[in-house]
């Protein structure tokens, strides 16, 4: 009897399914925190001005909500179509990969949006540490830890080289030292502090921590390798 042999595929397809439930849940949490100030961007954006919609917090926020449906369409399709070609865990690494470009790009667009005095102001740095978390208040602590929070949550499940805290840590630190550089030398009129760069690489760690479950199930780094074709009984 072969019964034991079948339990892998629905176990996996299950991870994949909570993986996707709690992608939805977070948005919809999102949603519900911010939903006055969406509404207030929505005619805005959907009159399809640039102006007043992505190049504000509000309006790039709701067009995220707005394209939850594609990018899910997008997870299924391609998820299929690794599946179809025998590649190892195909709905995990679909949803990494969706994930990870769907939730990091909005965000990282929101925090190169330049400031009033973009171009004429000088950049400025604070590198003292913990200095600026007094004058963030709760919306800009809490959006600092987002930003690479899908970054820290698929990327371990994503790549097994990446399925460590410190590595995590290393990498959501990285990446916020590169946008925060950005800053300084675009002139963004922004403040490009070290704080920015502890929340950033605190959130991905958070959030890697939230997805540990699944790192023993990585097991490929890349999508296109094949599965071994199965021996044939002599």
């Amino acid at each position: 009897m072969h019964h034991s042999e079948s339990l892998p595929a629905p176990s996996r397809r299950t991870r994949g399914i909570m993986l996707a439930g709690l992608v939805v849940l977070a948005l919809a949490g999102l949603a519900y925190v911010v939903r006055r100030p969406l509404l207030m961007a929505a005619p805005t954006c959907l009159s399809g001005r640039w102006h007043g919609c992505y190049d504000t917090e509000n309006g790039v926020l709701l067009m995220m909500l707005v394209a939850l449906p594609a990018a899910a369409l997008v997870a299924w399709a391609l998820a299929r179509r690794r599946r179809a070609a025998g590649v190892t865990s195909p709905w995990r690494t679909a949803l990494a990969d969706v994930g990870m470009l769907y939730w990091t790009v909005p965000f990282v667009w929101l925090t190169m949006m330049p400031g009033p005095g973009a171009g004429i102001v000088p950049g400025r740095v604070s590198l003292v540490p913990l200095r600026d978390l007094a004058t963030m208040g709760p919306l800009g602590i809490g959006g600092n830890l987002l930003i690479f929070a899908a970054l820290g949550f698929f990327a371990p499940m994503r790549f097994a080289a990446l399925a460590s805290v410190p590595r995590i840590l290393a990498l959501g630190a990285g990446c916020s030292v590169v946008i925060e550089t950005a800053q300084y030398v675009l002139r963004l009129d922004r403040v490009s502090s070290a704080d920015d760069v502890l929340l950033n690489a605190a959130g991905a760690v958070l959030a890697a921590l939230a997805s540990r479950r699944w790192w023993n199930a990585t097991t490929e780094a890349l999508p296109d390798r094949p599965l071994p074709s199965p021996a044939r009984a002599g």
